[in-house]
């Protein structure tokens, strides 16, 4: 079995609109799809770690989590540049614009925000 994260979504529709945009900027794409349910991984293959974008299973609406991200690998500090700018054009929530974060290694080139749900998660490029 794969490592999988869960996304809780309070409009799929939305959700999903957000995820295939900005997951696409780093080479993420849909590889499973039902209702209410979209899986993405690396190249679509399912393979590796994935994602999936849902209603709760509760049936409760979706609510994000007090200190939990979701950090999505980049390829170089220009996929964070095109993932943060996707993701604003979508609709995030800035919680931190795109550039270098030398508290963390003199790699470390990172955005993050929050999507349409409120979920917190991040795009790393660490070279």
């Amino acid at each position: 079995m794969n490592l999988y994260v869960t996304l809780g979504a309070k409009d799929v529709a939305v959700a999903h609109a957000f995820y295939d945009e900005v997951l696409a900027t780093i080479d993420w794409s849909s590889h499973a799809n039902f209702p209410g349910w979209r899986g993405y991984s690396a190249g679509g293959h399912g393979e590796g770690p994935t994602v999936w974008v849902c209603t709760p299973f509760n049936g409760e609406q979706a609510s994000a989590g007090n200190g939990v991200m979701v950090a999505f690998p980049a390829a170089s500090p220009a996929q964070v540049d095109a993932f943060y700018a996707a993701a604003m054009a979508q609709g995030a929530q800035d919680e931190g614009a795109a550039g270098p974060r030398a508290d963390y290694g003199p790699n470390w080139y990172a955005a993050y925000m929050r999507d349409p749900t409120g979920n917190k998660i991040a795009v790393v490029y660490n070279g």
